[in-house]
């Protein structure tokens, strides 16, 4: 089975989230239940790219709008990432260094979907299955099905995966004429509101559309930022499938990424090892309980609630924890964070940016970490952490709400809450601090977390059977 992945992010090419953990898995895990999957993604000026030999399989011309483009299709040589990776390049359009934020973002993504569907089409590839994940590669099914350019591919399956439903890809009319050729008639399934959604289109396009977790799949037709009722409308097509994650890069046993390694049986002394080292990177003491959080200082994260919930939770435990951020994000909440740094030094640390190598040594060295997500598709740092024997402290919705079961219910291992709101989070950290001092549980529950599995293995399968579903020639 051939199948093509096209996403805007792949780890370890070019990571902003989570959608790079993803799609830089998925098809490797997919390959080795013997199927043939590949990445298709945007060239970025990137170590990656800079560091590892590529060949360019095919050369050709395009249009967006009047504008005529060239670009090349290479290929990394090794398949050194388990699947076989190629780049989109358009020399001054694609081949930038930063995934996102750039005024002409809109063209650069339409762009990529048009090199991309000209390239199998011309070059006569012939995938069984096109897996498009989130809105930036969304056009693609409207342009299969309705495009006269691509009518040989018309009949080639294709899945959507949302990852987050919040961001669409919206751009106005005025730019209709970047795309290729389309049957005018069927112009209206690409709006949604006043302008082209490129996230709706693919809804209404796709042969069938995944989300990241069971209970996203679900939240969706309530909280999709206006698309509401499509998602009502087309939940038919809809399956949710758990993420997984790579095993091999995420393994306390072999991660060279933290000082000492441990498995279930070091548990104790490899976490505290890690913990020390952590620690003094940030002058904390390694005697207390430490809670961190790792992701982007945005809304959808509850990153602005932190400020003033640990403010609030170092007044009411003066002295009994400690508290470390990593990430990087809206500057308010960056600034009062810094602040709350400031007036804690011995408590609290702040990292603003993001380091892979740091992100594997916080996983290791916490004992808990926090998650109070408004929204979260399916998150994949709680998974991280429970590998680690790190306890997520989480708030229940989304996948976060699927993937971690309170401490006080039968089979427990995790701390739930329902708000994303100061309160909750306070109390959140006062249950952490009453069972960290239950040392014997802790180290049960710790055992517990890290052997569960939350691999890849069975969602790559989960894939494999919907696409056969789609395609029973193959």
């Amino acid at each position: 089975m051939r199948i093509f992945h096209l996403s805007a992010e792949c780890y370890p090419v070019a990571k902003v989230g989570g959608l790079a953990d993803v799609v830089g898995a998925l098809p490797k895990y997919q390959n080795l239940l013997g199927m043939q999957a590949a990445v298709v993604m945007p060239y970025y000026n990137r170590k990656f790219v800079q560091e590892n030999e590529f060949d360019v399989v095919f050369k050709a011309a395009t249009l967006l709008g009047t504008r005529r483009l060239y670009f090349e299709i290479l290929k990394e040589k090794t398949d050194k990432l388990g699947f076989e990776l190629y780049l989109v390049k358009i020399p001054g359009l694609i081949d930038r260094e930063e995934v996102y934020q750039y005024p002409d973002e809109t063209d650069q993504f339409i762009a990529f979907q048009i090199a991309f569907l000209d390239w199998i089409s011309y070059s006569m590839q012939s995938p069984d299955i096109i897996h498009c994940h989130d809105h930036h590669s969304g056009l693609v099914p409207f342009l299969l099905q309705n495009s006269k350019l691509y009518t040989r591919l018309a009949n080639t399956p294709t899945v959507l995966t949302i990852h987050n439903g919040q961001y669409h890809g919206w751009f106005g009319w005025d730019k209709l004429y970047y795309l290729p050729e389309i049957d005018v008639w069927k112009g209206g399934l690409l709006e949604w509101g006043t302008g082209i959604n490129p996230l709706a289109a693919a809804v209404r396009c796709c042969w069938r559309y995944t989300t990241v977790s069971p209970s996203y799949l679900n939240e969706l037709s309530v909280s999709s930022n206006g698309l509401e009722l499509l998602f009502q409308m087309e939940r038919w097509k809809g399956i949710g499938i758990l993420n997984g994650i790579d095993t091999d890069v995420w393994d306390p046993q072999k991660d060279p990424m933290i000082p000492d390694k441990f498995s279930i049986k070091q548990i104790t002394k490899g976490k505290q090892a890690n913990k020390q080292a952590l620690c003094k990177r940030f002058g904390l003491s390694p005697d207390k309980p430490l809670i961190s959080f790792i992701g982007r200082l945005v809304g959808e994260k509850g990153a602005d609630l932190l400020p003033v919930a640990m403010e609030e939770s170092f007044n009411e435990h003066p002295g009994q924890f400690n508290f470390l951020l990593l990430g990087a994000g809206e500057k308010d909440v960056e600034s009062e964070l810094i602040q709350l740094r400031d007036f804690y030094p011995d408590q609290c640390a702040v990292f603003i940016g993001y380091d892979e190598a740091l992100a594997h040594l916080v996983y290791a060295g916490s004992d808990f970490l926090l998650m109070p997500s408004r929204v979260e598709p399916c998150g994949l740092n709680q998974l991280y952490a429970l590998r680690y024997g790190t306890m997520p402290m989480v708030r229940s919705t989304g996948g976060l709400k699927d993937t971690v079961i309170d401490f006080g219910d039968e089979g427990g291992y995790g701390i739930r809450y329902n708000h994303a709101s100061v309160e909750d989070i306070c109390g959140a950290v006062t249950r952490a601090l009453m069972l960290y001092g239950n040392t014997k549980h802790l180290q049960q529950l710790q055992k517990l977390m890290m052997a569960l599995d939350f691999s890849w293995d069975r969602s790559a399968k989960e894939y494999i059977d919907l696409y056969k579903s789609l395609n029973p020639t193959i």
